[in-house]
């Protein structure tokens, strides 16, 4: 039985810089802010969900947990039943979801302690109009201490496809059309990469820079265009030193004709267009985060 993941859905995070990340993320970078209290936020894009980012505030930068959509109850509870008969603990069971934005939904862990919430029937938001904010959440990158048994993992427990690899260094899965909803980078420790935003266009995205610039900040690498996925791309660093990205034009996959490729990591192929230059020891420095001690699950 195949696990009907349909979507991202949002991405939680732990921030050392709480006040100022609410700040920078419901305010130059496009998000509104739905929820808030004195250690945690819940922001959202233009989009239909509730919301796509929640921030808490910790001694350390990392994974709260990662969350997709299923169409049904039915779904999720088949979902939990699937994943159960595989003998991977569950962390809850389904039930109705007691956080912003409700829902019913279930939680369990990778291998490495990411927390993964699979959930349905989430609240209902009105429409917002989306000039250059953010559509939607658009992918999250993970670095793995071992990048053939997290890909195993997600493709045969959740059941993700593999889109393409760059080399043996990063493999990008598939939940639905979107050429990646999840990366993984290998890497020393298990740790958040980067997190990417959808905007509506290439003029939006450009808006987007322009926006951010006038506020001072500017991209740690970008614009430019990559090979795999084909998306444009500029990354930022915010103010906790986690690293967001401005996307737009994500490759969309066909399934009936799509055959993964490996991509070399040059940089002709890293950024098509030539604008970025390859990425700076300081921003491969915040891409590389900090140990996530929830990798200590395993």
């Amino acid at each position: 039985m195949a696990i009907d993941i349909r979507h991202l859905r949002r991405i939680s995070l732990h921030t050392t810089e709480f006040e100022e990340s609410v700040d920078y993320y419901g305010g130059p970078w496009g998000l509104e802010i739905v929820d808030q209290s004195p250690t945690s936020a819940c922001l959202r894009a233009t989009g239909p969900e509730h919301h796509c980012l929640e921030l808490h505030a910790s001694g350390y930068n990392g994974i709260e947990h990662i969350g997709f959509g299923l169409p049904s109850m039915a779904a999720v509870e088949e979902a939990a039943d699937e994943i159960d008969g595989q003998g991977i603990q569950l962390l809850s069971t389904p039930a109705d979801l007691a956080g912003p934005g409700g829902g019913y939904g279930f939680r369990l862990a990778d291998p490495e302690g990411r927390v993964i919430e699979l959930s349905t029937m989430v609240e209902a938001v009105a429409p917002r109009s989306a000039g250059s904010s953010p559509t939607t959440l658009s992918h999250v990158v993970l670095n793995t201490v071992d990048i053939d048994a997290a890909h195993q993992w997600w493709c045969g427990v959740l059941g993700f496809r593999v889109s393409d690899w760059s080399e043996h260094q990063m493999v990008f899965l598939r939940c639905n059309t979107n050429h990646h909803s999840i990366a993984f980078n290998q890497a020393e420790w298990t740790s958040v990469n980067h997190i990417a935003y959808e905007v509506a266009s290439l003029d939006a995205f450009m808006i987007s820079l322009g926006r951010l610039r006038h506020d001072d900040h500017t991209p740690g690498w970008g614009p430019g265009r990559h090979g795999p996925g084909h998306n444009a791309f500029a990354y930022f660093v915010d103010p906790a030193g986690l690293v967001p990205e401005v996307t737009t034009d994500l490759e969309q996959v066909d399934e009936s004709l799509w055959v993964p490729r490996v991509w070399r990591r040059i940089p002709e192929l890293s950024d098509l267009w030539g604008t970025a230059g390859a990425p700076s020891p300081d921003i491969r420095g915040y891409m590389a985060g900090t140990p996530d001690p929830t990798a200590d699950r395993r």
